[in-house]
């Protein structure tokens, strides 16, 4: 294959993440790095994240822009504005580079990083392959969606053609989570967590979530007399300083609940927890069934499309998870969910069983190929 491969996106370790997985498993399959190129974002983490693959010869090329608010309030308008510009330039760039690479196929995984590159190879006729993570896909790939040759859904999408059900590509660190005694007691023991305790995990995203966090700080007042229970809180950053502070007043000890702003090593935190409280992206989605973890979901409202919803539901039916409306998000009703499937081991091992049902661990092999079958 002469003409390279373009897998495009970014903006968010959700996008950016699968493209890494997607390049591994093409690197795996024989393409060389040189064959390889990455079109991702400049606001994002992309140029950090991707580094190694730099190293190893892939080309990675960073565009200008972000994604657009939905709402017309005045700063949302002018903010708009700023972006519709920024999103304007880098499709002419997008097109420009579609017709230097002439690309075998390119690859979008969604997101407003996408959109250049996805629009330059349906405007230079080449193939367009999508990665649909959420059960609802984003706006970018839906709009492409009448363009692609072929479509990799992680979820069943109902009524769309062409679609081929993959699964979510994954790291290969989450891939390899393994959630046997041994293995959880190392996981705990590098997590500084006790192993004779139950251990709770809350991760609701880089930014966190404030009726989350809320939540948590009132379900771990009911639960301070409880020394059984570690509550291991990923805060995310926005809220990290407020909810440390509360932790602190409240003289609750880090043995029992645990604040940390960012969780660098997610599959120590997979392997070592019990349950966790997470929202519903695609990404969160994909590691949980992977790993097998049962789980208490909240999707985030408002998402594009309802899509955080319809991917709990997607678990909630296979009886992998339950799912709690945001706007019923209180330390109350997270005690009587979650002290209900402690309280009854058989059915957190039900949902485990259940999550890990729906996952598919050779994901980014399976999109590699639907890539490779697409190229020209």
């Amino acid at each position: 294959m002469t003409s390279p491969i373009v897998l495009t996106g970014g903006g968010t370790g959700g996008h950016v993440f699968p493209i890494r997985a997607i390049a591994d498993a093409l690197l795996a399959q024989g393409v060389a790095p040189s064959g390889l190129k990455i079109v991702g974002s400049r606001r994002g983490q992309d140029r950090e994240l991707l580094a190694d693959l730099a190293e190893v010869g892939v080309e990675i090329v960073l565009l200008p822009g972000r994604g657009l608010r939905r709402s017309l309030s005045p700063e949302a308008v002018l903010q708009n504005t700023v972006a519709s510009l920024g999103l304007a330039w880098a499709l002419l760039q997008g097109v420009r580079l579609a017709r230097r690479w002439r690309p075998a196929a390119v690859v979008s995984v969604g997101g407003y990083a996408a959109f250049a590159a996805s629009a330059g190879a349906v405007l230079a006729a080449r193939p367009l392959v999508l990665v649909n993570f959420d059960a609802s896909p984003g706006l970018v790939n839906r709009v492409l969606s009448t363009f692609a040759v072929a479509i990799a859904s992680a979820l069943p999408e109902e009524g769309v053609a062409r679609a081929v059900v993959t699964g979510a590509p994954i790291r290969e660190s989450i891939a390899a989570v393994s959630r046997e005694p041994s293995a959880r007691m190392a996981a705990r023991a590098r997590l500084g967590v006790a192993n004779d305790v139950t251990v709770v995990a809350v991760m609701t995203g880089s930014l966190g979530a404030a009726s989350v966090n809320t939540a948590v700080c009132e379900l771990a007042a009911r639960w301070r007399d409880d020394p059984d229970v570690t509550l291991y809180h990923v805060t995310g950053r926005r809220d990290a300083a407020a909810v440390e502070a509360t932790r602190a007043a409240s003289g609750i000890g880090p043995a029992n609940w645990r604040t940390v702003p960012f969780e660098s090593d997610m599959a120590d935190l997979w392997s070592a927890c019990d349950l966790a409280v997470c929202r519903a992206g695609a990404l969160t989605i994909a590691e949980l069934c992977a790993t097998g973890v049962p789980s208490v979901l909240v999707p985030l409202p408002g998402a594009p499309g309802s899509h955080q919803e319809k991917n709990a539901d997607v678990l909630a039916r296979a009886g992998a998870a339950v799912v709690i409306a945001d706007d019923l998000m209180s330390g109350e009703r997270l005690d009587h969910t979650i002290s209900g499937l402690l309280a009854d081991p058989g059915a957190l091992a039900r949902m485990s069983a259940a999550a890990r049902g729906l996952s598919r661990p050779d994901a980014a092999r399976r999109v590699a190929t639907v890539v490779l079958d697409s190229a020209r």
